[in-house]
């Protein structure tokens, strides 16, 4: 089931996620709906605050990266066969000298704007099947985990930018709430009364 995208401006955003256990009710049709709900959009990462839940959960599959032409050999097979969910995950290590990229964010349709970020992570977290994990990313791949852990933490991209880059798009980000954008995925916008 494909479920409405939280658009910038709602609360849920900006609260710190709380760890979820084996109990959480209904945890795998959660799962599978943001999946159906990320590919939806033509998204490569998806966290639960996003479909209005604030718990430390998210989805990526950066696999239309993998067509970037500039990317080595091996950097596109890894992005290729990433698609994986974190539970209750926690950036333990984050190394190298940042690197700016052009990021997106479904919440925040339609404005993409360069964040600098570290090139390597190290994270812990559990899967789908409650199996742990501890891995270290790079490049790309690393990009995008940690856009959605930021998501977790009650960051979003925006946040990252210069004051006068938040200044330049203050009316879009407001549009953005209102639902007053051109989109053609479902969103619940916090300054409109339902979902469109």
């Amino acid at each position: 089931m494909i479920l409405p995208i939280i658009a910038y401006g709602d609360p849920v955003l900006k609260k710190k996620a709380k760890e979820i256990d084996k109990e959480y009710a209904k945890l795998e049709e959660l799962i599978n709906n943001m999946w159906d709900t990320m590919y939806n959009a033509y998204g490569v990462g998806l966290a639960a605050p996003q479909v209005g839940l604030p718990i430390r959960l998210f989805m990526i599959d950066p696999a239309p990266f993998a067509e970037d032409e500039e990317l080595d050999e091996k950097e596109r097979e890894q992005l290729k066969d990433m698609r994986k969910v974190f539970i209750n995950p926690t950036i333990v290590e984050e190394t190298g000298e940042e690197w700016a990229f052009g990021e997106g964010c479904l919440s925040i349709p339609e404005i993409r704007e360069d964040v600098f970020r570290k090139p390597e992570i190290t994270i812990e977290y559990y899967d789908e099947n409650w199996k742990k994990h501890t891995d270290t990313y790079s490049g790309l791949a690393a990009r995008v985990i940690q856009h959605e852990y930021d998501h977790i933490e009650g960051i979003l991209f925006t946040d990252k930018l210069s004051s006068l880059k938040k200044r330049l798009i203050k009316s879009k980000l407001a549009n953005i709430s209102k639902g007053k954008i051109d989109i053609d995925y479902k969103m619940k916008f916090p300054n409109m009364k339902k979902a469109r």
